[in-house]
């Protein structure tokens, strides 16, 4: 009775495998889809005119308070 148990059981480290499997095929997947939309949107972004980097009041907050 109990070796059939087991044998319907996933051990745990299998179980593991599984899941980390499932979780970075699902990332990647989102990664994808969402990609493919970034560079969809940036091209129609790069008619408009970019200043880049720009320090704002709250980068200059975190800057004060990062400072050790």
């Amino acid at each position: 009775m109990t070796d059939k148990k087991k044998a319907k059981i996933l051990p745990r480290r299998e179980f593991l495998k599984t899941a980390g499997l499932t979780a970075g095929a699902a990332g990647i997947a989102v990664a994808a889809v969402s990609g493919s939309s970034a560079q969809a949107s940036s091209v129609g972004e790069s008619n408009q005119k970019s200043s880049g980097y720009r320090e704002t009041e709250h980068v200059r907050t975190y800057y004060k308070t990062a400072r050790f």
